[in-house]
């Protein structure tokens, strides 16, 4: 499915908390649809679901390797009434972030972190090594400047940075043509992918024009 060790909603989580103290770089109902795409994504490739006309289907009922990857496949087959790509991108969002960072703080990425105020407790996640969390964006960065265009998980996870407006992360030192990379790469990515990435970005958009708190 891909080429390096972190998945797609991992390098996704990374790109958009690129901050010693895990901070997000976007509003969290952002950043939820944005990670919820990526897993939905993974499961595009692992080849479980497809996207077509707005709708999720599941293609292959056999669970992927992956423990959230699992648990994902397992909510589509629990909930067939509901196949909308808007629908699982919002369900998924509310508790994206969560699984996600967990899920890098299991493979040794990243370190969680519980603050306690007043009555409430947050959780963070912090990177171990800088670098290391920096590297996902410094990877894409580099992928826009070679001749040979990149392959369909990391094409994808460009499509959802920018869907999601996380551009700025991954260009902010980028020449011009790999501004115009990026903008004939998500045109070309396959069908479900391309509509994926073309759901989240319009999620994004309402969440933005809602004003969500």
């Amino acid at each position: 499915m891909r080429e390096d060790r972190l998945l797609i909603a991992d390098e996704f989580f990374l790109i958009a908390h690129n901050d010693s103290r895990g901070k997000a770089k976007l509003h969290p109902v952002a950043t939820g649809i944005g990670l919820a795409s990526g897993l939905l994504g993974e499961l595009i490739l692992y080849g479980h679901v497809t996207v077509t006309a707005g709708q999720v289907a599941v293609i292959d009922r056999r669970p992927p390797g992956d423990a959230l990857a699992h648990t994902v496949l397992d909510q589509l087959i629990g909930e067939p009434q509901h196949r909308a790509v808007r629908t699982w991108l919002s369900f998924l969002g509310q508790t994206a972030t969560t699984s996600v960072g967990e899920r890098l703080a299991r493979a040794g990425v990243l370190r969680r972190q519980e603050s306690r105020r007043l009555l409430r407790t947050s959780v963070s996640y912090l990177p171990i090594d800088l670098n290391a969390s920096a590297w996902p964006a410094t990877r894409l960065r580099a992928l826009l400047d070679r001749p040979d265009p990149p392959n369909v998980p990391n094409a994808l996870l460009l499509g959802l940075v920018v869907a999601a407006g996380l551009s700025r992360e991954v260009l902010w030192s980028a020449g011009p043509r790999a501004h115009h990379r990026l903008n004939v790469l998500i045109p070309a990515l396959p069908a479900p992918l391309r509509e994926l990435v073309g759901h989240t970005e319009a999620a994004v958009g309402a969440a933005v024009l809602r004003g969500v708190p």
